[in-house]
C-alpha cells in the first residue's frame, strides 16, 4: 500500500497550502538565542523505512531541537538501566505545560513521565550516574545514532538557556528535595541544557529517529538499541505525552507518535513505514509548532497513514 504513495508530490503539495496560509503564533520569546530566529523558515523531510528520502523548504537548515532530545536520552537511560528508570517516573500524560511544578508535590518527586521538563531532569540525572561524562557520551551517541559525526550542542542557545532557566532551576531543586535528584543539581542542569541545544535540520533528526521506526531490525542499517518491547512502550509515550497538554490533540488530529520542541521541530514516527520532521520556529498558545502541527495533521488525512 504504502509502495504506491507519492510522498514527494504530497509533501510538495501539502507545504505549498500551508505556506500559503497565515503563519501564527510567535517564536519561543524566553529564551534569547531562539527568539532572533527567523519566523518565517519552513521545512519539511520524511524517509521511509528502506531509506528514501523526500524534502522541501528548508530542510537543510539546522535548528535547536530542544525537548526532541528528551526522546534520545530516554533511550540511552532505557537501553541501560531496562524497566528500572520507571521506579523514579512514571508514564502517565500530564495534561499540563512542560514546565509546570504543580503536579510534584503530589507525586512525592516522580515526574508523571519523561517527556515533560522534570521527567527528563530525573533521566538526566539517571545518565550522570551511569556515563563518565554524560554531556560528552551522549552526544557521541547521538551522533552513533544519527550516522552523522558533525552533530554538535549549540553553546550560545545553552547559555541562553541557563541565563534565563529559573523555572528549570526549580524543578530540578524541587525533586532534589524529594531525593528523586541524585546528583548536585547544577550538574543535572548544565547536562540538560546543553542536550535541549543540540542542533539538527530536518533530515538528520528522521535518520536518527529511525530506529523507532524500524521496530523489527529489518534493515541492514537498522539500530538495536532497544528491544521490540522497550521501542513500543517509547512509542506510546511519544503518542500519548510527547506534546505536553495538546498530546491529546495532535493524536485525535494526525494519529501518530511524536515529539515536539520549542525550536519549533516535530518529529513524528510512522513503525514500519517512516520518519517525518518539520521544521516552522512559530508556536501555538501550547508551544508546539503551529505549521508543524497543521502540516502533519494534513499529511495523515491525504496519505490516509496513521496508526489508527
Amino acid at each position: 500500500m504504502t509502495t504506491r504513495i507519492d510522498y514527494g508530490a504530497i509533501i510538495n503539495e501539502i507545504f505549498e497550502a500551508v505556506k500559503n496560509e497565515e503563519n501564527t503564533g510567535e517564536v519561543a520569546q524566553y529564551i534569547p538565542e531562539l527568539s532572533g530566529v527567523d519566523p518565517e523558515k519552513f521545512g519539511v523531510y520524511l524517509t521511509t523505512l528502506y531509506g528514501k528520502g523526500f524534502g522541501t523548504g528548508d530542510w537543510e537548515t539546522r535548528f535547536s531541537i530542544q525537548s526532541i532530545s528528551k526522546v534520545l536520552s530516554l533511550s540511552l537511560a532505557y537501553s541501560i538501566l531496562g524497566d528500572k528508570i520507571w521506579e523514579r517516573v512514571g508514564v502517565e500524560p500530564s495534561g499540563t505545560p512542560f514546565n509546570s511544578l504543580i503536579q510534584l508535590e503530589t507525586d512525592n518527586g516522580i515526574p508523571r513521565n519523561p517527556l515533560i521538563n522534570g521527567g527528563a531532569l530525573v533521566i538526566c540525572d539517571m545518565l550522570i550516574s551511569e556515563l563518565k561524562d554524560a554531556p560528552i557520551d551522549f552526544l557521541a551517541f547521538v551522533r552513533k545514532l544519527s550516522g552523522n559525526p558533525d552533530l554538535e550542542y549549540s553553546a550560545g542557545i545553552a547559555r541562553s538557556e541557563k541565563s534565563v532557566g529559573y523555572r528549570n532551576i526549580a524543578l530540578c531543586n524541587f525533586i532534589k528535595s524529594y531525593g528523586n535528584i541524585r546528583n548536585e543539581p547544577d550538574k543535572v542542569l548544565d547536562f540538560y541544557f546543553n542536550m535541549c541545544s543540540l542542533e539538527m535540520n530536518c533530515r538528520e533528526l528522521t535518520q536518527t529517529f529511525m530506529y523507532l521506526v524500524d521496530t523489527h531490525h529489518v534493515t541492514s542499517n537498522s539500530a538495536t538499541l532497544l528491544s521490540m518491547s522497550q521501542t513500543k512502550r517509547l512509542n506510546a509515550l511519544m503518542q500519548t505525552c510527547g506534546f505536553y497538554d495538546e498530546s491529546g490533540e495532535f493524536s485525535f488530529k494526525v494519529g501518530l507518535p511524536g515529539k515536539s520542541g520549542v525550536g519549533g521541530g516535530i518529529v513524528a514516527i510512522h513503525p514500519e513505514n517512516y520518519c517525518i520532521a518539520v521544521w516552522s520556529p512559530k508556536l501555538n498558545l501550547k508551544g508546539n509548532s503551529y505549521r508543524g502541527m497543521k502540516f502533519l495533521e494534513l499529511f495523515t488525512t491525504r496519505t490516509e497513514l496513521s496508526i489508527f
